[in-house]
């Protein structure tokens, strides 16, 4: 697990399944997903979350975020071997070392492996669309 990552200091519902990786990490519990990553948490509440849709990672390497209210951008490496989901959702909470934020509207591309996704689809509400 990395160093720099800021420890969840409370969980909504119950913790059903957690995946830590060296450069990110991804908590599921009844009620919201935590995405993890070096300095930075995002919060979702499952109920928030309107859709979860594959994201085909072929020959991207990383994706740059731009943020409409500053003037930064962040560069995301994606992860080789998991698959990628976009998830759209009403709103989020970041927070980060000056705080918690919240964020309306927001898509984050995620390395989900099966087991998480699984987990997210059920607490959640969301059916499967083929």
């Amino acid at each position: 697990m990395n160093e720099n990552f800021i420890s969840i200091k409370a969980i909504d519902g119950d913790l059903k399944i957690s995946h830590k990786k060296r450069d990110f990490g991804i908590t599921v519990s009844t009620k919201e997903l935590i995405y993890q990553k070096p300095h930075a948490n995002y919060h979702i509440k499952l109920e928030d979350i309107l859709s979860i849709v594959p994201f085909d990672t072929a020959g991207v390497k990383a994706v740059t975020f731009h943020n409409r209210r500053a003037s930064g951008e962040e560069i995301i490496n994606m992860s080789a071997g998991i698959p990628h989901y976009r998830v759209y959702a009403r709103q989020a909470v970041l927070h980060n070392r000056s705080g918690l934020f919240p964020m309306g509207g927001t898509q984050l591309i995620l390395p989900i492996l099966k087991d998480l996704l699984l987990a997210i689809s059920k607490y959640g509400g969301l059916n499967a669309v083929t």
